[in-house]
Parts: structure tokens; sequence; C-alpha cells
């Protein structure tokens, strides 16, 4: 897994700043979550193929989050693309995309799906063999999701020497990857287990946007390895991250303690303040392994 921070900072587009998008590899899928404005130059900024997106996340319906995505859309046809394109995201972002392109005369060349969201309860929206991804419902001023990335690791590891020892073809080698045994020509049944070693372990990666302090999304983001967790304010101003239905710094950390994350990535970031260490040093005083998160920052999950 490899994610790809577009933008991270609340509100407003800057000079200096983007609104929330990023990009997350999965097993050879480019997976898009959230598109603010801006998100196009970022992606080239970042040197990631548009073709190779196929799937974008959206979170919410306010502007911050989704205001790129008909340019985007736009740009896919006139890249000349031809892929099926799925959209994930509220009830209501097919009727404003398709009326954004009805009025300006625009009519894609490729296939595009809306995958509308209303469930207030954790669903699986995308499944394939690689990957599945759910929905963490958020508490927030609209109706509002996360989502929990998850690896399929369903391919053992061959034992090389044990293989070699039995004399076992290549040919067989498929066979094993997927958890067969083998029969041998003198009729032995050589189990998988002593021919094969265990997958790499399934990594995960929960995304979750803009919320106020929620301890319900708990069990859905429980041993996580990453967190990306909003942490508009800071401690200092937590009456109006109550007010506006965001998190604290404090917050978000408390949040990846008792879900035991492996680590929490901070971003949504109020552009009221001119340094992102205080935020991290808050935090680190309830979990200690916090990440930064900042505009063409890549993170090896």
């Amino acid at each position: 897994m490899k994610l790809t921070i577009l933008g991270c900072y609340a509100a407003t587009p800057r000079t200096i700043s983007n609104p929330t998008a990023q990009v997350l590899e999965v097993k050879n899928h480019l997976f898009l979550i959230d598109c603010g404005e801006g998100t196009q130059v970022q992606l080239r900024k970042n040197k990631i193929k548009f073709s190779r997106i196929n799937h974008i996340f959206i979170s919410h319906l306010h502007g911050d989050h989704f205001y790129g995505l008909v340019g985007l859309i736009s740009t896919f046809m006139l890249l000349n693309r031809d892929k099926d394109l799925h959209v994930y995201g509220p009830k209501g972002i097919k009727e404003i995309i398709l009326l954004q392109l009805r009025a300006s005369g625009s009519y894609t060349g490729y296939n595009l799906y809306f995958h509308e969201l209303v469930s207030k309860e954790s669903e699986v929206i995308f499944e394939d063999e690689k990957a599945i991804v759910r929905t963490i419902p958020l508490k927030h001023r609209v109706y509002t999701n996360g989502f929990l990335f998850q690896e399929k690791n369903i391919k053992r590891k061959l034992n090389l020497e044990a293989v070699e020892s039995y004399k076992i073809d290549t040919c067989y080698f498929q066979k094993l990857v997927y958890g067969g045994d083998m029969k041998l020509d003198d009729g032995r049944i050589i189990p998988n287990a002593e021919l094969t070693f265990d997958p790499e372990p399934e990594k995960s990666y929960a995304f979750c946007s803009d919320t106020v302090y929620n301890e319900e999304i708990i069990p859905i983001i429980k041993d996580v390895n990453f967190l990306y967790h909003e942490t508009t304010f800071l401690e200092s101003e937590e009456h109006l991250a109550e007010k506006t239905m965001h998190t604290t710094a404090k917050q978000a950390a408390k949040i990846a303690k008792l879900a035991n994350v492996k680590a929490l990535i901070m971003g949504h970031y109020s552009t009221r303040y001119g340094s992102l260490e205080p935020f991290k040093a808050e935090a680190k005083t309830i979990f200690n392994n916090v990440i930064l998160a900042d505009d063409g920052k890549e993170i090896e999950l």
C-alpha cells in the first residue's frame, strides 16, 4: 500500500495548500479518495496517471471534498478515456454531476457509474480478489462516510526448499499458492502447509474525513495499520470543533489509542495555524506514532 496526499487542508484552497484529496495504491488499484479543487493539478504534480483511476470515493458533499470532481470527469473525457469510472458518494452526487455535465453540453465517452450511499451502518461498497472497501459512518453537519480499505492476501508463499525436495514440477505451483495439497506420483498426499508459508499479513487503511469526536467508529477501525483522521483544530479551539462538528488533534489521538491502530496520520488542518508541529505535539501526549500529512507527501503503508 502507498498513500499519496494531494491535499489535506480545510475549507478553501490557497496558493500554498490544497483541500482534501488523496490517492491510495492497493495491489495495482489506484483509489482516489475525495476530490477537492485542484485535484487534477496535484495529480499531475505527483505524476499519477489519470488512466489508472477507476474508482473515486467521496466522503461528503462539502465543496472542499468534491468540487474538483466534475472537472476531473470532464478531463477524462478530453483525454478520450474509454474505461468505466465508478464514483461512490452520498445520495445527490449523481444529480449534481450530471446537471453540470448537461448544462455544459458535455457527455462522457466512457461509462460513468454512481454508487450512491444512504446507509448509516457500515457496509461493503467495493470488493474484488485484491481488496475490499467498507464505509465508516461519521458524524458531521451533512451525511458523511469514511472508508476502510483492506488488502486481500489469499496467495500463499512457496517453500522452495520443500518443493524441490519432493521434486514438484513448476506446473503445480499455481495450485500450491492457492492452498491446494499435492498428490505425488507414488500416491502420497503432501499437505499444503508443508509446501508453503502463510501469506503476507493483510494491510489496512482507514480514512476518516470530517467528523465530530465519535467513539462509535472504533469497532470498525480496530487494529488497522494506518488511520487518517481529521484534526481541524488544536485543543485551544475545542469549542470551535464542537460547534462545526470537527475534531481536535488530541481527540483524534484518543480515537487512535482506543482503536489500537499502528499509526495515526493527521490532516484537514484549519488554515488559521502557522505551523503543523503543534498538532503533532498535542497528539503525541496521548498517542505516540503520529504522522503529519502534507500536500505531496508519499507514505508507504
